[in-house]
């Protein structure tokens, strides 16, 4: 490791005097840290790491509550009264809200599903190298892209106890109106019923609750060509036997994939595009109009990453399309559908076409409109997976609570089904170290760049 990458890493002070000692390393003269301690352990929700220790205006990431973060150094600085604990590359901690433990380097990830493993982008047992790409498609039987199991709130509500063994008794810690979202990471028999415990630590009887059904569709792998598909999008799509759409011959079913053949222009002022699936010499040949596909369409990087000579990681979202495509640099290497904002251009909730980074990934978040007044029904989702915020407010997210892909349908983010959006969480920059529930990006790590249009 070159000196500038050492100084870069903010490891100057603890890189040790000789080569044979061994880590962690302290200032020197401080007090050594037990001879014991081999990771660290948050002991508080979503504790915060920062990029240097003292700048607390230095924002890097959130640990997981219990995990065991590798140590490498500890530094005496403003803003901790204990020391501050380098537990990774421009990776700071305060002993303040975490522990010595003796425990090896582990993520601990409370309640999560056997699919999402606690290494790698939190998804996978091994991190992808940087050219290499993760699998899209369930990675096991029952496997849909979620970290938990979701449940939503029935039709008469539900109430949250902090305390199961008097749950009959005692008043309820949270209410939740119909179809507000809790996670579940533990369930048990108690009272003559079944309860399930969220990821917020309130007991609900599973009774009150509906449990989710998330969409299994998924987008496509590429080998750098042009796609040459298109996915039914419509949900009642018509099959023509000529490229004029008069008489029927079939339907096909949304979501279908079909190979697109040719594309015709409209033969009047009045006509639409119209798209052939069927092979060249086929009869009778099978033609669709062009609206009721969604077909991701190849485009040009960006000048804000170098155009065609770019060769970085990006994202384009086609609003028109609603569809996504995943570069690396002019390469495509995935497509899918979308559910962009469903508002009109430039409200609240619209997705408004530019080019951005993405500016934080966190594992999990809470979206709710409940601050609102001026709206017709108040929604409270907990745990909302594989969030990627790149537009102020505006994500790339998992949806669990519809399966409207290829249609206009959020408040503004940029929804995508679990399986995809596990994917593209582990495609994109910032990578999010094993243990940890939020990364910004950093110089040497910048977030992925995100074009709508």
């Amino acid at each position: 490791m070159r000196a500038a990458q050492v100084a870069a890493l903010g490891l100057v002070s603890v890189l040790p005097a000789h080569a044979d000692e061994m880590p962690p390393w302290n200032d020197s003269g401080d007090v050594p840290v037990p001879t014991w301690m081999r990771s660290v352990a948050p002991n508080k929700l979503d504790a915060a790491i920062y990029a240097e220790p003292g700048k607390l205006e230095a924002r890097r990431g959130s640990a997981q509550l219990g995990a065991r973060l590798p140590l490498y150094g500890t530094r005496r600085a403003n803003g901790c009264q204990g020391r501050w604990l380098n537990v990774g590359p421009l990776a700071w901690i305060c002993s303040d809200v975490a522990d010595y433990s003796g425990d090896d380097p582990a993520a601990l990830l409370l309640g999560v599903r056997p699919w999402v493993l606690p290494s790698g982008d939190g998804v996978w047992p091994e991190r992808p190298g940087a050219r290499s790409l993760p699998p899209i498609e369930p990675t096991q039987q029952g496997d849909d892209g979620l970290p938990y199991r979701y449940f939503f709130a029935g039709g008469d509500g539900a109430y949250g106890y902090a305390n199961l063994a008097n749950a009959l008794d005692d008043a309820p810690d949270q209410e939740l109106e119909q179809g507000f979202a809790v996670a579940a990471i533990e369930e048990k028999a108690e009272h003559g019923e079944k309860w399930i415990k969220t990821k917020k630590g309130r007991w609900i009887a599973l009774r009150e609750l509906v449990a989710a059904r998330p969409s299994l569709f998924h987008g496509e792998l590429l080998d750098g060509n042009a796609p040459d598909f298109a996915w039914i999008s419509a949900d009642k799509a018509n099959v023509y036997p000529t490229e004029k759409p008069d008489k029927t011959a079939g339907t096909r079913v949304r979501f279908e994939r079909v190979k697109v053949y040719e594309e015709k222009p409209p033969a009047t002022p009045k006509g639409e595009p119209m798209l052939r699936i069927s092979a060249d010499g086929d009869t009778p040949a099978q033609w669709m109009r062009a609206r009721d596909l969604s077909r991701p369409r190849l485009v040009a990087p960006p000048a804000e990453i170098g155009g065609e000579k770019a060769s970085e990681r990006w994202i384009d979202v086609d609003l028109a399309q609603q569809t996504l495509v995943a570069y690396e640099g002019t390469k495509p290497v995935f497509a899918t559908l979308v559910s962009t904002g469903k508002g009109p251009p430039k409200s609240d909730t619209a997705t408004n076409p530019g080019v951005h980074r993405i500016w934080v990934k966190i594992f999990t978040t809470k979206m709710d409109n409940l601050a609102k007044d001026d709206v017709e029904r108040h929604y409270a989702l907990e745990d909302v997976p594989w969030v990627q915020f790149f537009d102020k407010a505006i994500a790339l997210h998992g949806v669990f609570w519809h399966r409207d892909f290829g249609h206009v349908h959020s408040h503004g983010c940029v929804n995508l089904a679990p399986l995809d959006a596990r994917w593209l969480f582990a495609f994109t920059g910032p990578h999010l170290p094993s243990g940890w529930t939020a990364v910004f990006p950093t110089k040497l790590e910048p977030g992925t760049v995100i074009r709508v249009r």
